[in-house]
C-alpha cells in the first residue's frame, strides 16, 4: 500500500482526490496548518512517504488588496518551502512530489503547451513562477518531481457552483466581450491525470492540467445557457468586476489558452475533451 501525504486535503480537489485514492487502497494522510508550522510535525508525517501532493493555497478568485496578495503568495510560497526543508531532513525522503501551479504563469496572446516558457510578467505570472521554483528544488534532494498547471476545475462545487446561479436565474451572460480563452479541466479528468502520473511514475515534468480542447467565455456562456435552457444575454460588464475583485478580476477577465501536450503524449485519455461534454455531465 502506498503512503499518500495530501497538503491541502480539505478543498474542492482535495476532498475528492483523498476520497478516490482512499477507494483505490491507498492509505492518505492529510497535513494541518499546524504541521507546516512545526518541522518536526511535519517530517514525522512525511518520513517514508511515496507520494507527496502539496494542493495548499488561498482561493486566488477573490478581491486582491496588498494584504490579500501577501497572503496568496505566502499560502502558496511558505508552504512549498516548509515541505522542501522538511525533506531534507527525513530518515527516508518521498518518492515523487507533485506540486500545484496555474495556467496563469502563462501570457495571453497565444496557445501553450509545456514546452513554453513565455511567461506573464504580472502578479500571477510570477507568483506561478516563484512557486514552481521552489518546488522545484526537491529533485536536487534526488525526487522525482512533477507540477501540475491546473486550468479551472470544473465539477460539484468550486467555481462551477459560483456560476449556476445566475445562470439559472436566467441572467447568466458573458464577462465582457466574452473573447477571451478558458482553459478548464472536468474533476473527473483531473483527478484521473493524478492517478495516472503516480501509478505510471512518469518522469519528471510540467503538466497542463487543461482539456485538450480549450474554449472562451463565450463558448462556456453558450454551452451553460444550452444546457439549462436558459438565455445568456446579459453580459458582466469588466468594470464591475473591477470594482468587485480589484487586480484579482484578470483572473476572469484574462485567461490563458493551455494545452496538455504532456499528458496526451504520455497515453493518458481524458473522458471530458471539450467544454459541452463537461458542462452536460456536470449540469
Amino acid at each position: 500500500m502506498k503512503k499518500m501525504i495530501i497538503v491541502g486535503a480539505s478543498g474542492f480537489v482535495g476532498s475528492q482526490l483523498t476520497n478516490t485514492l482512499t477507494t483505490k487502497g491507498y492509505e492518505v494522510i492529510a497535513t494541518s496548518r499546524d504541521d507546516l508550522h512545526n518541522t518536526s510535525q511535519l517530517i514525522s508525517k512525511i518520513d517514508g512517504a511515496d507520494v507527496v501532493i502539496n494542493l495548499a493555497g488561498a482561493n486566488i478568485i477573490n478581491r486582491w488588496s496588498e494584504s490579500y496578495k501577501k497572503l496568496l503568495y505566502s499560502s502558496r510560497i511558505d508552504t512549498t518551502k516548509a515541505l522542501v526543508k522538511a525533506f531534507s531532513l527525513v530518515k527516508i525522503k518521498p518518492k515523487t512530489f507533485i506540486s500545484t501551479s496555474a495556467v496563469g504563469i502563462y501570457k495571453n496572446d497565444d496557445t501553450y503547451n509545456e514546452d513554453t516558457q513565455n511567461y506573464a510578467n504580472d502578479f500571477l505570472g510570477q507568483l506561478c513562477q516563484d512557486w514552481e521554483t521552489e518546488a522545484l528544488k526537491a529533485k536536487e534532494l534526488g525526487m522525482r518531481v512533477s507540477i501540475f498547471r491546473f486550468g479551472i476545475v470544473l465539477g460539484d462545487g468550486g467555481a462551477l457552483a459560483k456560476m449556476l446561479t445566475p445562470f439559472k436565474l436566467g441572467i447568466g451572460g458573458t464577462i465582457g466581450d466574452g473573447s477571451q480563452s478558458f482553459s478548464f479541466i472536468h474533476i473527473d479528468d483531473l483527478i484521473n491525470a493524478y492517478i495516472f502520473v503516480i501509478e505510471n511514475e512518469l518522469e519528471n515534468g510540467i503538466f497542463n492540467l487543461t482539456a485538450p480542447q480549450p474554449t472562451t467565455n463565450y463558448g462556456l456562456t453558450k454551452a451553460l445557457g444550452k444546457i439549462l435552457n436558459r438565455p445568456t444575454i446579459l453580459p458582466i460588464p469588466q468594470f464591475v468586476l473591477n470594482l468587485l475583485l480589484s487586480e484579482g478580476a484578470k483572473v476572469l477577465t484574462d485567461g490563458q489558452k493551455a494545452i496538455p501536450t504532456h499528458l496526451i503524449n504520455s497515453g493518458f485519455t481524458f473522458k471530458y475533451e471539450n467544454i459541452e461534454e463537461t458542462i452536460k455531465d456536470l449540469v
